[in-house]
């Protein structure tokens, strides 16, 4: 599994595990160079851009909305989602593409070049599973938190739309966002089976930030299709020491203890994981997805029922589960979910529509509290 986030608790599974610096300084090398990438350097062409289009003197929220516009409507940059699209600032102002981290690459390096106060801000996600090969991503988000005074701060989200885990967000350095940065582009090179290229780009993101939980994960992964087992089970261990809510680590450790026969080992942690799984709703939503899609709409109703009783306030639950009933013949339930699944999403506040407005302005009361299958990767997007 191939990290980008996961969120569970998982205290005590390995209580043996020692950091060792010998294995360390195996998995890590002893040669790495962090190549010369500055994620926010802007070069002339954007800069002559902003002088062309920024009127001289705006300040405050009005060059905050006016950047906005430059970035996002059809008269300007226009720039366009691509979660495959991992670049840095200069880069996605000339493809006139991004995923979410070169999106915010973009904004902070025009921002601050402008003035403004902007910084990284990873936040977590319900979460969102996508089987690439024999790989299973999971993902983490990022956008941008901007501060306008000593008090007002808002947020710039870029995604098509992102579900948020309510109060969950965490401000990183321009470091760490580098690190995030060679973490995907290593993600992309063991998706496509370039391993040995993948292993030295996790690398360079743990050279950055030691203590990036998904990239001693994803270093993992890479360390087993290499043939390293030692190695590929310390840095499960590692990643799992880092982060306690990493379910992930956990699912790949289980995978690596059944290929070397230690099965009780291997059924602790598995346990583990489904135990976490079961009580997850969106866990049910995506194997409900999955039924649905191998058209098995008996087990797609049963999957779908389950994460509502687990959580009876995500509409995409209710809308999931009327279409299956309509594909059982059962046209009235798909009437009554589809009415129900608008209401909730009408009145509720779960879902941050970041396409229809992708500045929102946050009182200072309000600003979110910091907090901590197969091969299962991670990547932030």
């Amino acid at each position: 599994m191939l990290l980008m986030l996961s969120a569970c608790q998982f205290a005590g599974l390995s209580p043996g595990f020692r950091e060792d610096d010998a294995l360390e300084l195996q998995i890590l090398g002893t040669d790495t160079r962090v190549p010369d990438v500055d994620l926010l350097a802007l070069d002339q062409s954007v800069i002559d851009y902003l002088d062309a289009n920024i009127e001289p003197g705006l300040a405050s929220w009005a060059l905050v909305e006016r950047l906005q516009v430059l970035l996002f409507t059809p008269e300007f940059l226009d720039i366009q989602y691509d979660d495959a699209a991992n670049f840095t600032a200069t880069e996605a102002f000339k493809e006139r593409r991004a995923n979410c981290l070169s999106l915010v690459n973009l904004y902070i390096g025009m921002a601050r070049h402008l003035g403004l106060d902007v910084r990284y801000q990873t936040v977590q996600i319900r979460p969102m599973w996508n089987r690439r090969g024999e790989l299973l991503v999971l993902s983490e988000h990022i956008n941008a938190l901007g501060r306008v005074g000593p008090s007002n701060q808002y947020i710039v989200d870029f995604t098509p739309e992102i579900r948020l885990q309510q109060h969950t967000a965490e401000v990183i350095t321009d470091r760490q966002a580098q690190a995030l940065y060679f973490n995907n582009l290593a993600v992309e090179h063991l998706v496509e089976g370039r391993t040995q290229e993948a292993l030295e780009l996790f690398r360079v993101a743990l050279a950055l930030d030691d203590a990036l939980a998904m990239a001693w994960n994803n270093i993992g992964s890479a360390l087993g299709r290499l043939n390293q087992p030692t190695l590929a089970e310390y840095s499960f261990l590692k990643a799992s020491l880092l982060d306690r809510s990493n379910a992930s680590a956990v699912n790949n450790l289980a995978r690596y203890y059944a290929e070397i026969g230690e099965t009780a080992k291997s059924q602790r942690y598995r346990r583990a994981v489904q135990s976490y799984n079961n009580r997850n709703p969106y866990y049910h939503y995506m194997l409900g997805n999955l039924a649905y899609e191998e058209k098995n709409f008996d087990a797609a109703r049963d999957h779908f029922q389950e994460a509502i009783r687990r959580n009876d306030l995500e509409p995409d639950f209710y809308l999931a589960l009327g279409m299956t009933f309509r594909e059982l013949g059962d046209t009235k339930a798909y009437d009554d979910l589809s009415m129900m699944s608008l209401a909730i999403r009408e009145l509720g506040d779960q879902t941050y529509r970041a396409s229809q407005n992708r500045l929102r302005r946050l009182e200072s009361r309000s600003i979110l509290r910091s907090t901590s299958a197969g091969l299962t990767i991670q990547v932030v997007d």
